[in-house]
């Protein structure tokens, strides 16, 4: 399975759902970057993605978007597949 790499926030109902949808997936394990408690991972997050908003999530090498994002990836029938990708 590939690694999850997501950017977040403490109080982000976006960023619970997103992680629910994962894990529901299969996904154990999700590497978590806290940008309200890492003002450089904030940076980095909106030079790589552009976007100031979270959750900002990465599959493998593939960068996804937000929950908006994922939820269609997982409506079309195209995050298992991407999750499972090698």
């Amino acid at each position: 399975m590939q690694t999850v790499k997501m950017y977040t926030t403490a109080v982000c109902p976006f960023c619970i759902r997103a992680k629910q949808i994962l894990k529901s997936k299969g996904v154990e394990s999700i590497d978590e970057v806290r940008i309200d408690t890492d003002p450089a991972a904030r940076t980095h997050m909106m030079e790589t993605t552009g976007k100031r908003t979270v959750p900002q999530i990465y599959i493998g090498n593939t960068y996804v978007g937000g929950c908006d994002e994922l939820m269609a990836l997982d409506k079309a029938g195209e995050l298992v597949p991407l999750l499972n990708s090698k």
